[in-house]
């Protein structure tokens, strides 16, 4: 007979007012279709398209909003910069549909969420000029968050990640990358045959851990050359940014379908940016809200 298992105060940081701690959202606020953004402001663009909106909700850089889209209940829900806050977000998402609050008692049936980040990235290659949507089919984590979770090989490409190390000539100093898998349901559900599919980096910062460098030298010059060369089992690296390994890994983990698409705003090979993208990203949203 299973047990159910029960969450302390301490674990499970509850608010006074019955929301999650981070977020401030309560059970009921929740869609099974989540939207995630990294960008407060953006949740405002995407909700645009809503067809009526349920509840508002902001705590620092956490802003949702759930609403009808289509007859589709979404929820819309910002995350921030970092795989560091997707486990803020991902973690209290979980609890607020996999936890009886009242009880603070797991509950006997699983929800599962459908998970899709939109977000904007550096392009990589020749094919991922600015502009063009990239769906993560893998994403390799500079970050090291999903070591810290037990059954994480489980939830990896462990192969790929051998043989990534190896091309890199990896620095162990760096701590061990690990490569998540997004769900493959969802990525022909989501990219459709309109985006590009690939391996994605997921960095630990902006500058230096993507290769850029200011007025601080970076350890490893040759870095993104050797990243853009990597090939396995007949794809390439696609692009960078910082949040995809941490979606992945932590929703398989937790039972749930998760994917992020991105829209290319900097080819770091052509050496190009653009910065006026807040209009063009509306059809990556479009796209997205439509499919999920």
């Amino acid at each position: 007979m299973n047990t159910k298992r029960t969450f302390p105060e301490s674990e499970l940081i509850i608010n006074a007012d019955g929301s999650c701690f981070h977020l401030h959202l309560k059970p009921e606020q929740l869609a099974d279709k989540v939207i995630l953004v990294g960008d407060p402001a953006r949740v405002d663009t995407v909700a645009a398209h809503f067809d009526s909106k349920e509840c508002e909700v902001s705590s620092r850089e956490f802003h949702t909003i759930t609403g009808m889209f289509k007859g589709k209940r979404i929820t819309c829900q910002s995350h921030g910069i970092g795989c560091d806050n997707i486990d803020i977000v991902m973690n209290e998402l979980d609890t607020l549909a996999n936890i009886d609050y009242a009880t603070r008692t797991e509950r006997e049936e699983h929800r599962t969420l459908t998970c899709v980040r939109i977000g904007t990235c550096g392009g990589l290659q020749p094919f991922t000029p600015t502009g063009c949507f990239v769906a993560s089919v893998k994403s390799i984590g500079f970050d090291g968050l999903l070591n810290y979770y037990a059954g994480r090989n489980v939830v990896c490409d462990v192969e790929m990640e051998r043989a990534f190390k190896e091309h890199m000539k990896w620095n162990p100093i760096k701590g061990a990358p690990y490569v998540a898998i997004a769900d493959a349901d969802l990525i022909n559900q989501v990219a459709a045959n309109d985006m590009v599919r690939g391996y994605t980096v997921a960095c630990g910062g902006f500058y230096g851990p993507q290769g850029r460098q200011l007025r601080a030298d970076i350890a490893d010059p040759e870095q993104n050359a050797k990243i853009e060369s990597f090939e396995y089992e007949g794809m390439k690296i696609c692009n960078f940014e910082m949040e995809s390994s941490a979606l992945a890994g932590l929703a398989s983990l937790l039972g749930h379908r998760a994917m992020t698409c991105c829209m290319v705003i900097a080819n770091r090979y052509a050496k190009k940016m653009n910065t006026d993208y807040k209009n063009s990203i509306d059809t990556l949203i479009e796209k997205v809200l439509d499919r999920i």
